[in-house]
């Protein structure tokens, strides 16, 4: 836990609820069977996907977001 600002890290350092967007495609890309870009998340962000003050990606938040684009049924 990071004592200043109360939020937890990956062993990497990577914060999950403020990832980069090269950072998130790439944590994305190795759980996912087809590579995930940067332009691709930019494209989601266009379309409304959440993001973080700072331009970063909270993977809950977006995971959440792609969830109900999918069961919106446009």
């Amino acid at each position: 836990m990071n004592e200043a600002r109360g939020q937890s890290r990956t062993p990497g350092g990577m914060n999950p609820q403020a990832l980069r967007l090269d950072d998130a495609a790439r944590v994305l890309s190795a759980v996912s069977p087809r590579p995930v870009t940067v332009e691709m998340l930019q494209t989601d962000i266009d379309a409304g996907a959440p993001t973080n003050a700072d331009g970063t990606i909270n993977l809950v938040h977006f995971a959440a977001w792609l969830v109900s684009e999918v069961t919106r049924g446009d």
